[in-house]
């Protein structure tokens, strides 16, 4: 039976291949306030401003590729199992091979029923005001915004608890419940830590490689053989 190697990735996965880090150094994203256009409340107050700041993602997300850290990742499935949970609304890993990928954020090309978030479909142009699910309410992006519920947090608490091996990529793991999530991993399972800027110090059997994710994942590689 092949190894089982969970992966939590965040926005520096993502980062080489020109995917824009969630919050700038003051605090904005893309220049907004996140509470504009990353809240229930946001969307309700203007939804014009949420659906055109997420249709501008949608459009940037067609012309970035994979990147080598994506694709390295994607290999790992020859050797081993590979569970993803990602913090990203990106479909990078996905396109660079993954098979196993777990959105905690939700995903970007998705959208769902503003009246009911089980009502979700794929979608990869841009969301109108007046795009209405079957039942009449306004669709909106499938993403988790600041106050929403994460519903795959049970589920990715659970791979977690199966874990031979955890790596941990581009993430401070400073935000909560995602953060919560080391706390499932069976005790004794080795670790990798890879951020240019760990937020976290290494000790027994957390192992801490301070480099990007692409750099970060060769040297696993060879850790790994």
């Amino acid at each position: 039976m092949k190894k089982h190697i969970v992966v939590l990735t965040g926005a520096g996965m993502s980062a080489e291949s020109g995917v824009k880090t969630f919050r700038d150094h003051d605090g904005l994203w893309e220049g907004h306030d996140v509470m504009q256009v990353a809240t229930p409340e946001g969307f309700r107050r203007n939804p014009e401003l949420v659906l055109d700041f997420y249709n501008k993602r949608r459009r940037q997300l067609k012309e970035v590729d994979p990147n080598q850290a994506h694709r390295d990742l994607a290999a790992l499935e020859t050797d081993y199992k590979v569970s993803i949970i990602t913090q990203n609304v990106d479909n990078l890993h996905e396109r660079a091979g993954s098979t196993e990928v777990i959105h905690l954020h939700g995903e970007l090309c998705k959208i769902r029923s503003s009246g009911d978030e089980n009502d979700i479909r794929d979608w990869t142009e841009d969301i109108h005001i007046g795009d209405l699910c079957e039942n009449g309410y306004q669709l909106r992006p499938h993403v988790v915004w600041f106050g929403e519920e994460v519903p795959m947090i049970e589920k990715a608490a659970e791979i977690c608890s199966t874990a031979d091996i955890l790596v941990i990529i581009g993430t401070s793991m400073q935000v909560y419940p995602a953060a919560g999530l080391m706390d499932f991993v069976p005790s004794k399972t080795p670790i990798y830590y890879i951020d240019p800027k760990p937020a976290i110090e290494g000790g027994k059997n957390f192992n801490v490689i301070s480099e990007t994710a692409t750099n970060g994942m060769a040297k696993l590689k060879d850790i790994l053989k």
